[in-house]
């Protein structure tokens, strides 16, 4: 399929989403377990607003045809956005929708109880404000909210290596009564957000820095993914996401990490099986047509892993007894979610990247 292909594709699955589940504008994504045989389709505006940032990022290698079809689907993407708003008018975004709280939507139990509701989150706000154009007054606001529940301004994080429990970087959560979380990829998604914004890094963004720094010099990202990004949980989703961040802004806090990270890479592209979408992902973030070159294959869209998860949620995460932290890693007790949508949007970032041309 070429690019062209593609994004038609994508746009028709956001107008043919099945509408019992998924709201105008939304992509369908799922959440399954397939050891508890458990799958549903999943009413969230995460996959939605990552497909969108991907496109856009891509938008200007386009074809004028595409650049038009990325234009309309941003746009139907964008009404659907105040479903996941903050349910007091704030300007943060959940992860399920609000007004009423939908968490786990299309389940049977999981809905049911409040303590599976989850709060807004820092993921899903900076993709939201990296796809919409916020005002300069709503970014600062934006900063100053971070502030408000990061680490150490009211609790401490208890489920990281105890070399970063006295850092005062973003948690992934917002809400007075969350407990305090790093994860990798969250916090790169929001150091893109502000640094795109033009604001200037405040000591809990120096120290989101120094947490992405030391977990990859460490090498802990390789051997305890888990436990540095419990939302995506996997090696190369990290590498996606802190290379996304670096090939974007020149931070000098990460460029000594870059020759590490990209040794990393390229390490991990020569595992044998390594599946297809995490060769995509990783070959993505060399960004780097010389080194992708080297690698010879093309690309059969019928071998791709339908099932490829992009995002975790574990469920024993929160809890701060070491023997059920413990647990939490196991993948018995994640959720894993899947998008088709925002797969062929990494499938058209990777082909326009690759590309000879």
């Amino acid at each position: 399929m070429t690019t062209d292909d593609l994004i038609q594709k994508i746009a028709s699955l956001q107008d043919s989403a099945d509408r019992k589940y998924f709201p105008e504008g939304i992509f369908e994504s799922y959440r399954s377990n397939d050891f508890w045989r458990y799958r549903r389709p999943d009413t969230n505006v995460f996959f939605t607003a990552i497909t969108v940032f991907t496109l856009n990022n891509i938008k200007d290698k386009l074809s004028p045809k595409s650049q038009l079809l990325v234009e309309k689907i941003t746009q139907k993407a964008q009404k659907a956005y105040p479903l996941f708003k903050n349910k007091d008018g704030l300007n943060t975004y959940n992860f399920f929708q609000t007004n009423p709280s939908q968490h786990f939507p299309h389940g049977n139990i999981l809905h049911r109880f409040n303590y599976f509701k989850i709060a807004d989150d820092i993921d899903d706000t900076a993709m939201i404000y990296l796809t919409t154009n916020q005002s300069k007054k709503e970014a600062n606001w934006l900063k100053n909210k971070l502030i408000q529940h990061s680490n150490l301004y009211k609790k401490q994080v208890k489920n990281t290596f105890p070399e970063y429990r006295n850092l005062r970087a973003y948690s992934t959560w917002f809400g007075k009564n969350m407990y305090i979380e790093f994860d990798v990829c969250a916090l790169s998604n929001m150091l893109y957000c502000l640094l795109s914004y033009n604001l200037e890094l405040d000591e809990h963004g120096q120290d989101s820095l120094k947490y992405i720094q030391q977990t990859i010099l460490s090498n802990q990202y390789i051997e305890q993914p888990f436990r540095v990004a419990h939302q995506y949980a996997r090696t190369p989703l990290i590498m996606y996401h802190v290379m996304r961040l670096m090939n974007k802004f020149y931070i000098p806090e990460l460029e000594i990490c870059r020759e590490k990270l990209e040794n990393d890479i390229l390490y991990y592209l020569q595992k044998k099986n390594l599946s297809l979408m995490d060769k995509i992902v990783l070959e993505i973030s060399l960004k780097n047509k010389n080194v992708v070159e080297q690698f010879h294959w093309e690309l059969n869209l019928n071998d791709i892993d339908t099932n490829y998860p992009f995002f975790i949620a574990g469920f024993l995460t929160a809890y701060e007894n070491p023997l059920l932290y413990k647990l939490a890693s196991s993948s018995l007790f994640h959720i894993q979610w899947t998008s088709e949508a925002h797969r062929l949007a990494l499938i058209a970032e990777w082909i326009v990247l690759t590309s000879k041309k």
